[in-house]
């Protein structure tokens, strides 16, 4: 699997910088782009800069290509996946709290009109 998802010599070492740091990271910002209502295109875009943020700390702390856009895009598909189901955890939360007399909850991710 190395040379195809990651370029590293052992795979924790991308599931601990890309699943768990920038996975959280991209969860808080998925958080935090619903908690300010912002849409998901700006999102899309904070989660962009964090695959360049990422993929710095694989090349300052062990030694990975800084511009290898394969890997890049590996990274920010990971981040994006977590990112948008934080922002639509977040969301759901937010809808059947906020407009509890609308809205129940019909998933852990999703909302559905009362009625």
């Amino acid at each position: 699997m190395q040379g195809i998802l990651h370029e590293e010599p052992s795979i924790w070492q991308f599931f601990f910088v890309t699943c768990l740091l920038g996975g959280w990271a991209a969860w808080m910002t998925g958080k935090a782009s619903a908690q300010t209502w912002r849409s998901l295109p700006a999102l899309f875009a904070y989660l962009l800069g964090l695959g360049i943020g990422i993929r710095f700390i694989h090349h300052a702390l062990f030694g990975g290509t800084m511009f290898s856009l394969q890997y890049y895009v590996v990274d920010t598909i990971v981040l994006m996946i977590l990112g948008f189901v934080g922002y639509q955890y977040t969301r759901t939360n937010q809808m059947v709290t906020q407009y509890n007399w609308l809205y129940e909850r019909a998933s852990i991710l999703s909302w559905k009109p009362k009625g």
